[in-house]
Parts: structure tokens; C-alpha cells; sequence
């Protein structure tokens, strides 16, 4: 039969065949859209199989979710930048200019400063490690592990399951308990300027 007579079925199977051939090819979308309006297409030579005409058509799997992207608000992290700077001075001493200081001068620092930032996390934080396992344990990640809370790192070629060596347990905050603050708080300001009288 001539490829311009082709029955009903024959049809409806190039249309399917075509609908999901586009969806799944950004670049065969644009020639089609090119022919359309009445353009050239420039279609690269490929080898195509015809599916037969009987054939039963897949259903098309739902498309994932797209994301959501919420716009964050600063006060939470200028109360936690806030609360480091009070109880360790953690903005000063990373704004220090520590070039001049001495390794052992600066070792001092750094404990005061370590020391009230673990308070400050411990106090406002339920800190937890993302993974159970002792940090050079091997682990095996099966398919679709959760990317957001385990990272690749190395040579990652294939696909799940991996195994690999843990470097990091990561953590995963369980319990945030910041102070409430009051409409007229100004949560830009982290620490105010001192004039001693």
C-alpha cells in the first residue's frame, strides 16, 4: 500500500508513534514545528524502525512533578547568623583580618569560637546523621535512593544499585527551636554596635 494511502489504523499508529516520538525529542519537536509553518526541516539522517500497525501503544507514564521553587524568607537565617554571633562571636571572627595573628593565637580563638557555635546548634537544633553507618563503611545504595540526602562522589558511571566507601554521614536537622521574635525586631541587625559610656 503507498505510504500516501495508508489505512485508519495505519494512520492512528504513525500519529502515536509520532506523539511520543516528539515528546521524547526536543530536536524532532523543532523540525516538526518547521514543516508546520511551512519551513525547511533539517532532520539528520537516522535509522527508523516502523512499529507495526496492530501494535499496542504503551501508556504514557504521568510526567514527573516540576519543581516548586518557594522563595525563602532571611529572618531565620539572620536569627541563626544573630544567635552565632552572640554566643561566639562567629561573625567577628570570621570578619578578622587574621593574617597577622600567630597559628597559636589563632587556635585560642577558634575554640572560644567552636565551642559557642556547638552550644548555639545544640541548643536550636536536633542535629541527626543522615546515615547510621561508621564513616568508612561500606554501603550499597539501591535504585532510587534519595539524591537529596546521599551524594555521589568518585568515578560514578552506571546506574543504581552503587557501592561505595561513606566519607561523610551527613546530618539532617529533626527539630528547629529558634525564640520567637517580636514585628519590631530587625533581624538585619545581628549584633548591635556598643558605645561604652
Amino acid at each position: 500500500m503507498p505510504e500516501s494511502n495508508l489505512s485508519f489504523f495505519g494512520r492512528l499508529s504513525v500519529a502515536l508513534g509520532s506523539f511520543f516520538a516528539i515528546l521524547g525529542d526536543a530536536e524532532l519537536a523543532a523540525n516538526v514545528r518547521r514543516l508546520r509553518e511551512g519551513g525547511p526541516a533539517s532532520f539528520a539522517p537516522a535509522t527508523v524502525t516502523p512499529a507495526p500497525a496492530a501494535a499496542p501503544v504503551a501508556k504514557p507514564q504521568p510526567a514527573p512533578a516540576p519543581a516548586v521553587i518557594k522563595e525563602a524568607t532571611p529572618d531565620a537565617a539572620l536569627q541563626l547568623l544573630g544567635l552565632l554571633q552572640r554566643n561566639a562571636r562567629f561573625v567577628d571572627f570570621v570578619e578578622e583580618d587574621i593574617a597577622g595573628y600567630s597559628d597559636a593565637d589563632i587556635g585560642a580563638a577558634a575554640r572560644i569560637v567552636h565551642e559557642g557555635c556547638r552550644a548555639t546548634l545544640r541548643d536550636h537544633f536536633a542535629l541527626r546523621p543522615v546515615r547510621s553507618e561508621a564513616e568508612g563503611a561500606r554501603v550499597t545504595l539501591p535504585a532510587g535512593f534519595d539524591a537529596a540526602a546521599v551524594r555521589l562522589t568518585g568515578n560514578v558511571v552506571g546506574e543504581a544499585p552503587f557501592s561505595g566507601s561513606l566519607t561523610h554521614r551527613g546530618w539532617r536537622v529533626e527539630e528547629v527551636k529558634l525564640p520567637q521574635l517580636v514585628k519590631t525586631h530587625d533581624a538585619s541587625i545581628i549584633a548591635p554596635a556598643e558605645v561604652e559610656l
